[in-house]
C-alpha cells in the first residue's frame, strides 16, 4: 500500500480521542449457510446510499494528500463499510459506536490494517519465514498475529502477499515466499490458516490475498511498473499461490496496482471476473489497492473518476480503497442504467457475510482492557525466537567456522546493523516502525551476544551513522534528501577502528546488509551490493587474519561475491524480527543447528536479473560440455542455487524409487527417497523433489518443485520421505489448447538438498 511507512508513522504520533466502550457477550459464530441467509436478509433491507456505502474502504484519519476528513458524518449515514490506517483502539470503538447506534441498519464497521508479520511482536520478514522450508512456521506466526490484531480491534489484514517475485531488485520481493510456485502456494495455504483458521469464525482475521495479479513481474524489478505476462505463465507461475489461497478458503483477495498487459488490475475483468469468478469459482470479495480505483484514471484507462468507477465494478471489484471513487459516483451510474442494482447486490452480499462471520454483529468492540495483556504476551516472544532461528538459512562454513565456541574472551561486532533497532525486525511492523512509538523492544544482534556470552568482552564498530552508510536513500517519513556520504577520512577512521578492533578479538562478527525501508513497497534496487563502506570494513577485518562471521540481515538476496570467498562463515538471517538478536545467538553457538533453504536463487550482482532455477531449456543447455557462461564477466548460474541451505552435520540422500515407474495420465505415483544424517549432530534436512518433462506439446522448465518435507534426524538416523506425483504435479496450462493438461512424456525426477540434485529417476507417463 503506497506510502504505508507514511501512514503508520502519523498513526503512531497522532493524539486520538477516547471513548469509554461496551462490550458485549463473546460470538458463538455461524457457518457460511446461516451468514448467507442473513446477508441476504440485511441487503433487502438496505438502500442505494448503504450498499454503496459498504463498497466504500474510508482512511480512519486525516492524513495530507491521502486522505480527507475524518468520516464521521458518512458512517452515521451506513455510507462506509472499512476503515484503514487507524489502530488506535480507542478511535476504533468509537468509529464503532457511530455505526452501529447511529447508522439506520447499525451495520458495523470492519477495520483493517496491514498485519504482515506479526503485531506487537515482529515475527521474522516473509521470505524469511519461507525461508524455513516448513509452512507450519507461517502458520503457527499468522495465528498468534491474529490473536493480536484481532484484540487491538483489528479484523481484515492486507495478508498474505503471494506475489511470484524472480527480480531480487523488485522491494517487494521481502514480502512473499520468493520465485517458486509450489513453495509459495504451500506458503500461501498456511498463512490462511493461520489467521483465519479452517473456516472464518468469531476468532478469525481476514485475509486479503495480495496484489492480484502479476505485480511481482514488474518491469526491470521497478515497484509499480507495468507487467507483461503472457497467460501461460500468468497460469503456470503467477497465479498458482493465488489460486491456493482462494481454495484455502481466503475470505478476500486485494487488485494491484499495476498495469496487466495494458490493463490496469484493478479495473481488469479477465482477471477478477474470467479467472478469479468463472474459473476458481471465487465467493469472497475483491478490495483495490490504495487509491487504484481513482488511479483508473492516471493510467489512461478511465475518462473521468465516473468512469473508473463504472470499470472497476463492471470488472468485479467489490470495495475501492480510499479514493471516495465508488460512494461519489455510483448512485449516477446506476440512476442512468450503466450499472444495475442486482451487480451492486452481488458485490455487497459477500462482504456483509464476511462480517456476519466474523461475529462482528455479535461483538462489534475492542475490549480495551485486554489489549496490552494480549500484546505483551511472552509466549509471543519465545515462538518468534524459535520460528526466527528456524529461518535463518547458513550459506557458508569453511572449516567448520561455526558454530562458535562459548568460551571465547573477545568478539569485535561491526557492521551499522549490528546494533540497530530500527532495522532487526524489518519493514511493515504495525508497531515500532523504525522506532516510531513500538512497544516490541526488539533485541539486535549485538544484544543477543551479550545475552549469550554476558562475560565476554564484545567491542563495537558501526562504522558511519545510517544516514550516512545508505548514500542516496529518500528518507521515507520526511523526504528529506540530506543525506551525506562520509567524508575520506571518516572513512579512513572507520577503517582502523575496524582493523583494531578486529587484531584484539578472538572472532569477528559482521552485521551487515539493507535498512530495513531498503526493501518492500516503493524500495527496489538498481544495485544489490552492500550499501556504505560495508564491503570495505568486511575485507578490513577479513584482512586480521581472524575468523570472521559475516551475519547478513536483507530483504533480498546482495552482491556478497567477494565474501562468498574470503569469510569463511555466512549466515543469512534476514530480518529476522522482535527476538532475532537471541536467534543469531543461538544459530552462531550452536544451540540451534540452522536447517533453512533459500527460496529464492541468489545472483552475483544486479545485472543477472531477473534470475530464478525453473527456466525453460533453450537450444544452449548450461549443463552441456564445454558451457561456460551467457555473460562475459559473470557466471550465469547463480551464487547459490534456490534450494540451497547448509547445516552442521550432512546428509545423504540415497534409494530413489518410484512405486510405479509407468503410468497412465490420470493415475499417480508415490515417490521415495532415504536421507540419512550422516554427521555428528542433530539437524533438520529438507528433502525436494523435482520434475522435469522431456517433450510435450510445449517447452517445459528444466526443472520445478513438486514436493518438499522438513525432518529432524539425529545422528546416524535415516528416514523415508515419501511424496506424491499426480495430476496436480505433472499438469500444465497448454498454450495451445488453453487448458490444464497432464500429457503422455518421459518425465526426469530429481531428489536431494537443492535444485541442483544430482539423484535421479525416470517416470514414464501414457495415455
Amino acid at each position: 500500500m503506497r506510502n504505508f511507512r507514511l501512514v503508520t508513522s502519523l498513526l503512531l504520533l497522532g493524539c486520538l480521542l477516547a471513548f469509554t466502550t461496551h462490550v458485549p457477550a463473546q460470538s458463538s459464530g455461524m457457518n457460511a449457510d446461516e451468514a448467507h441467509r442473513k446477508a441476504e436478509a440485511l441487503l433487502k433491507q438496505m438502500n442505494l446510499d448503504e450498499k454503496i456505502g459498504q463498497m466504500n474502504q474510508a482512511a480512519g484519519m486525516m492524513i495530507p494528500g491521502l486522505g480527507g476528513a475524518k468520516p464521521d458524518d458518512l458512517i452515521a449515514k451506513g455510507g462506509v463499510g472499512s476503515v484503514l490506517w487507524l489502530i488506535d483502539v480507542k478511535e476504533i470503538n468509537r468509529l464503532q459506536h457511530i455505526a452501529v447506534e447511529k447508522s439506520r441498519l447499525h451495520i458495523p464497521i470492519l477495520f483493517a490494517f496491514d498485519v504482515i508479520h506479526g503485531y506487537r511482536t515482529a515475527f521474522p520478514v516473509p521470505l524469511g519465514m519461507a525461508s524455513s522450508w516448513d509452512p507450519s512456521v507461517e502458520e503457527a506466526a499468522q495465528r498468534y498475529a491474529g490473536q493480536d490484531a484481532r484484540a487491538a480491534g483489528i479484523l481484515w489484514t492486507f495478508t498474505p502477499m503471494v506475489d511470484i517475485a524472480r527480480d531480487a531488485r523488485w522491494g517487494r520481493i521481502v514480502e512473499g515466499a520468493g520465485e517458486d510456485p509450489y513453495l509459495g502456494a504451500a506458503m500461501a495455504r498456511a498463512q490462511v490458516r493461520g489467521f483465519q483458521g479452517e473456516n472464518v469464525g468469531p476468532d478469525s482475521v481476514l485475509v486479503c490475498v495480495k496484489h492480484f495479479a502479476g505485480y511481482g513481474a514488474a518491469e526491470g524489478g521497478r515497484d509499480y511498473d507495468s507487467s507483461y505476462v503472457p497467460e501461460e505463465l500468468m497460469q503456470n507461475v503467477y497465479l498458482k499461490p493465488f489460486h491456493a489461497a482462494a481454495a484455502a478458503g481466503a475470505g478476500s483477495f486485494m487488485s494491484a496496482y499495476m498495469d496487466l498487459n495494458d490493463v490496469p488490475a484493478s479495473g481488469n475483468h479477465w482477471l477478477l471476473t474470467n479467472v478469479l469468478r468463472d474459473q476458481w469459482g471465487y465467493k469472497g470479495f475483491v478490495v483495490s489497492d490504495a487509491f487504484a480505483v481513482a488511479s483508473l484514471q492516471v493510467h489512461g484507462f478511465a475518462k473521468d473518476a465516473e468512469d473508473a468507477a463504472l470499470k472497476g465494478v463492471t470488472a468485479g471489484l467489490n470495495m475501492d480503497m480510499a479514493s471516495g471513487t465508488y460512494v461519489k459516483n455510483i448512485a449516477k451510474l446506476v440512476s442512468e442504467g450503466k450499472i444495475k442494482e442486482t451487480q451492486l447486490d452481488a458485490m455487497v452480499l459477500p462482504i456483509l457475510e464476511a462480517k456476519y462471520k466474523l461475529g462482528l454483529f455479535e461483538k462489534p468492540y475492542v475490549d480495551e482492557a485486554k489489549v496490552e495483556s494480549t500484546l505483551n504476551r511472552q509466549e509471543g516472544r519465545e515462538l518468534e525466537r524459535k520460528i526466527a532461528s528456524r529461518s535463518m538459512v547458513l550459506l557458508r562454513n569453511e572449516n567448520q567456522t561455526l558454530p562458535l565456541k562459548k568460551d571465547l574472551k573477545k568478539i569485535a561486532v561491526i557492521g551499522p546493523l549490528a546494533d540497530s533497532t530500527h532495522d532487526i525486525e524489518g519493514g511493515w511492523t504495525v508497531e515500532g516502525l523504525f522506532g516510531g512509538g513500538g512497544k516490541s523492544h526488539p533485541v539486535t544482534v549485538l544484544a543477543g551476544l551479550k545475552n549469550a556470552l554476558p562475560n565476554a568482552q564484545i567491542s563495537v564498530v558501526p562504522g558511519p551513522t545510517p544516514g550516512k552508510v545508505f548514500l542516496g536513500m529518500v528518507d521515507q517519513f520526511s523526504g528529506s534528501k540530506a543525506v551525506t556520504p562520509p567524508t575520506a577520512q571518516e572513512t579512513s577512521e572507520w577503517i582502523a577502528k575496524t582493523k583494531s578492533a578486529a587484531a584484539d578479538a578472538d572472532v569477528v562478527i559482521a552485521v551487515m546488509g539493507e535498512m530495513a525501508s531498503m526493501s518492500s513497497e516503493a524500495a527496489s534496487r538498481a544495485s544489490m551490493k552492500l550499501p556504505g563502506i560495508q564491503q570495505e570494513m568486511l575485507e578490513a577485518a577479513v584482512a586480521s587474519g581472524k575468523p570472521v562471521v559475516l551475519v547478513l540481515e536483507n530483504g533480498r538476496p546482495v552482491d556478497i561475491n567477494w565474501a562468498a570467498e574470503h569469510v569463511p562463515a555466512i549466515l543469512e538471517s534476514w530480518f529476522p524480527g522482535t527476538e532475532g538478536g537471541n536467534a543469531v545467538a543461538d544459530v552462531l553457538f550452536g544451540a540451534v543447528n540452522p536447517g533453512g533453504k533459500l527460496p529464492v536463487s541468489w545472483a552475483h550482482s544486479a545485472g543477472e536479473e531477473p534470475l530464478y532455477y525453473n527456466h525453460n531449456l533453450t537450444h544452449e543447455p548450461e549443463d552441456r560440455p564445454n558451457f561456460t557462461s551467457r555473460y562475459w564477466d559473470v557466471a550465469s548460474k547463480p551464487l547459490y542455487p534456490f534450494g540451497y541451505g547448509l547445516s552442521y552435520t550432512s546428509f545423504k540422500f540415497d534409494n530413489l524409487r518410484l512405486s510405479k515407474a509407468s503410468m497412465k495420465t490420470g493415475e499417480a505415483t508415490e515417490v521415495q527417497v532415504d536421507v540419512t544424517n550422516t554427521g555428528s549432530v542433530a539437524g533438520d534436512a529438507v528433502g525436494q523433489v523435482y520434475i522435469h518433462q522431456r517433450y510435450g506439446s510445449a517447452s517445459r522448465p528444466v526443472r520445478q518443485l513438486e514436493g518438499f518435507k522438513r525432518v529432524a534426524l539425529k545422528p546416524g538416523e535415516k528416514q523415508t520421505l515419501t511424496f506424491t506425483l499426480g495430476k496436480d504435479e505433472l499438469q500444465f496450462w497448454d498454450p495451445q489448447t488453453k487448458t490444464w493438461v497432464v500429457e503422455p512424456s518421459t518425465f526426469d525426477l530429481w531428489a536431494g538438498e537443492d535444485s541442483t540434485a544430482k539423484l535421479h529417476a525416470e517416470l514414464t507417463v501414457t495415455e
